[in-house]
């Protein structure tokens, strides 16, 4: 007969306002199991997580630690029963060492109070051992990778003796090697014993690591079932409610005339002598592994950065060096990397940040037309289908799927002649990621000429027409569409011959 669930969660309900983030849930997660939370954003993925670590309380049923009822009061009690929350962006203290940052407050002391760093580093060896990850303790937390920062997470969640451990987006921004060396953690955690409850957009990691899934839509449970037997399709049918046949929905549309020109663009220790052009209706791939230099580029084109030599042009106007202002009235558009820390101002309004590329249009001797302003923002919100309660909520409010299609709104409302847009589907679920590579193509059918960066590799097979690929800050390569395989965008993204 099987253990009864380390935690279980019983028929849990909770709503905010009039919305219904949670109805009647349930799970059981098990010792020395990886259990997988799957839906779209706005599922409740995040409202669920947040009451198991005792942020929220639930509005009806309740929870059970090995078989007896619990409630978390604060994420304090959470954390003393043994729950710990891994975040997609660790926050650590940056000046402080690795050991320091694990045992924050509870650092072991010597005689007249003072903390014992011998004993405090020695604990978190120990514990890096018991992880199988070769870390300094003593090296400050500054400069870390994300990788690195999620595994110092980990280490603080066992050193509070954590048997449930949930992971959410641990994976969104680490490389393929960062990955393995995370799931290697998950799977030794695993074996000793500890429960993992792992979200995840990415559908094959989900079945790489995972033996349980629990699937969410619109806040209810539609399934909580082993993997064992469930396919792909299965699983994205569960979220989505319907069958996703065109993941990458690419229309053939007749090519026009060089809309972006990019000629010998430098940009010391970055990039060097990039050069290329995107015509109007098609989709150009901007390709490379991390660290290549696509995201520098794509700044320095828009003038966030400045450039050391070349030039670029939009539809043969010639931009000004380290000026957005001109790229923006020659057309161009940047929807960035980092839609929180780039894209949006999450305190301010979903209307507002919508409206901040057109200040310049609603703007009435001198005084904010709120009318015309929010006109436009409704207008672009429901082309995008942005899931909202009130337009005039914070950004910060809504899921990532959302949040993106906010960042993509504002600057569509520009009505670009050229877009380029950075990692556009990162942290969205498979939905969300289908509405916008449709749109994507329906820019380009319209005319528009778009530069896509992205580390999806399948995106850039599905999506575009032409794929440029960097390796260590110079292009190594233009590949058709007909010929752009695996194979040969990594051969050129590694440095090999394409």
């Amino acid at each position: 007969m099987r253990e009864p669930p380390v935690l279980a969660v019983q028929g849990l309900s909770k709503s905010f306002g009039a919305v219904r983030a949670l109805h009647d849930v349930s799970l059981e997660l098990y010792a020395g199991e990886a259990h997988a939370l799957a839906g779209e954003n706005g599922a409740g993925k995040s409202t669920l997580i947040k009451t198991l670590a005792g942020v929220h309380r639930p509005d009806a049923g309740g929870l059970s630690l090995d078989g007896r009822p619990v409630v978390f009061h604060g994420p304090g009690d959470a954390r003393d029963a043994g729950v710990a929350v891994i975040y997609q962006e660790p926050t650590l203290f940056p000046d402080l060492s690795v050991a320091e940052n694990i045992f924050m407050g509870r650092q072991p002391r010597r005689s007249l109070g003072r903390v014992d760093h011998k004993a405090v580093h020695a604990a978190a060896g120990a514990l890096f051992k018991r992880l199988a990850v070769d870390l300094d303790p003593e090296q400050p937390a500054r400069g870390l990778s994300i990788a690195d920062q999620q595994i110092v997470e980990i280490a603080k969640a066992l050193s509070f003796d954590a048997r449930v451990l949930i992971m959410d987006e641990p994976t969104a921004a680490l490389t393929g090697s960062e990955v393995a060396r995370l799931f290697g953690v998950v799977r030794a955690l695993r074996e000793q014993g500890a429960a993992v409850l792992f979200i995840s957009h990415r559908i094959e990691e989900i079945f790489e690591l995972c033996q349980r899934v629990t699937t969410l839509r619109d806040g209810a449970l539609i399934a909580s079932e082993p993997l064992e037997g469930v396919t792909e399709d299965d699983l994205v049918r569960r979220m989505v409610g319907r069958d996703l046949d065109e993941l990458y929905p690419k229309q053939d549309t007749r090519v026009g005339e060089v809309a972006l020109s990019v000629r010998r663009l430098t940009r010391e220790g970055v990039f060097t002598d990039v050069s290329f052009d995107v015509r109007r209706g098609e989709i150009v791939g901007l390709a490379g592994l991390v660290g290549a230099g696509r995201s520098e580029v794509a700044r320095a084109v828009f003038g966030v950065d400045r450039w050391d030599a070349g030039t670029v042009e939009v539809q043969g106007r010639a931009l000004v060096n380290g000026a957005p202002s001109t790229a923006m009235a020659a057309g161009l558009a940047l929807v960035p990397e980092d839609r929180r820390a780039q894209g949006l101002v999450m305190n301010m309004s979903i209307e507002r940040n919508i409206g901040l590329t057109g200040l310049r249009t609603t703007v009435r001797g001198g005084l904010m037309d709120r009318g015309a302003e929010r006109s436009r923002s409704l207008d672009w919100a429901v082309r995008l289908q942005v899931k909202y309660a009130r337009i005039a909520d914070a950004v910060g409010t809504l899921s990532g799927g959302n949040q993106q299609k906010v960042v993509l709104a504002k600057w569509l409302a520009t009505r670009p002649q050229v877009l380029i847009v950075d990692e556009p589907t990162r942290g969205i679920d498979v939905g969300t990621k289908a509405e916008v590579h449709r749109l994507l193509s329906e820019l380009a059918a319209d005319g528009v000429a778009v530069l896509m960066i992205s580390s999806d590799l399948p995106e850039i097979l599905g999506m575009a027409d032409r794929v440029l690929v960097m390796h260590e800050g110079r292009l190594t390569a233009e590949i058709p569409r007909a010929r752009a395989t695996e194979e040969t965008v990594m051969a050129a993204a590694t440095g090999r011959a394409a």
